[in-house]
């Protein structure tokens, strides 16, 4: 029997709220490239997704240290969904295409550690939602002169997630996979509770595709998402990032 390695450290605690999440149907051909080394491509009934998820990162502490000015702030990523084989089992996990955050630092920390794709640019929101009569979360960025966002609005009180559902896929992972310059895998593991979600009734994303994320993904995000989800958010907690063993054993 393999006994599964103890957790690593704590990184990062914050809470993550009001969660914004768009998930478009993506052609896989299109993701295989990102792939990083000891994952694979994960999908839900069939269905390759990439999400943009928009979010307040909240009381933000590193080792356990607030960092002055930076506790408080807005971040946007481009995502989609991979799986990895542990001890335990399925370990499914998200790959970041980009995130923004509107800190220098924060960006040049998640960089270096983790070998994320961070990028700093101005920020805001507006957020407008309570757990039972729901509302709209807004993100903006600031991208080539113009402010770009992304919206969700609901009705109604958020819900628990449906065991096999599709929202149960969007916000159910706990591992984070970044491939390194070398072309290496690092894997690290994120916790936090199941979260409360809406059906969103609406949604936009705004912006030059093609310039923020390549022109790869212009015709892919180009029309509605396939779903829209707002979330309410929780504390959670980012442990430190190891190399993964490739090929796998």
């Amino acid at each position: 029997m393999i006994t599964p390695a103890a957790p690593a450290a704590p990184f990062l605690t914050a809470q993550w709220r009001c969660l914004a999440m768009l998930n478009y149907e993506v052609d896989p051909a299109l993701l295989r490239p990102l792939v990083p080394a000891g994952t694979e491509l994960d999908a839900w009934g069939g269905v390759t997704y990439a999400s943009i998820v928009g979010f307040m990162f909240l009381d933000t502490r590193v080792l356990g240290i607030p960092i002055p000015f930076h506790r408080d702030f807005e971040e946007l990523n481009l995502r989609f969904y991979v799986r990895r084989r542990g001890p335990e089992g399925w370990r499914r996990g998200v790959v970041f295409i980009k995130e923004i955050v509107p800190r220098f630092a924060i960006a040049a920390v998640a960089r270096v550690v983790y070998g994320e794709n961070y990028v700093a640019l101005p920020m805001r929101h507006r957020l407008e939602i309570s757990a039972q009569a729901g509302g709209t979360v807004e993100y903006g960025w600031k991208l080539g002169g113009r402010w770009c966002g992304v919206r969700a609005a609901a009705r109604g009180p958020a819900g628990p997630l449906v065991e096999g559902s599709e929202e149960e896929f969007i916000t159910e992972h706990y591992w984070g996979y970044a491939r390194q310059r070398d072309g290496g895998t690092v894997e690290y593991q994120v916790e936090h509770p199941r979260w409360n979600v809406w059906r969103a009734e609406s949604s936009s994303l705004d912006c030059d595709v093609a310039a923020l994320y390549g022109p790869g993904f212009a015709e892919s995000l180009a029309g509605p998402p396939r779903s829209a989800l707002v979330a309410d958010g929780s504390k959670i907690i980012v442990r430190k990032g190891r190399r993964i063993p490739h090929p796998l054993a």
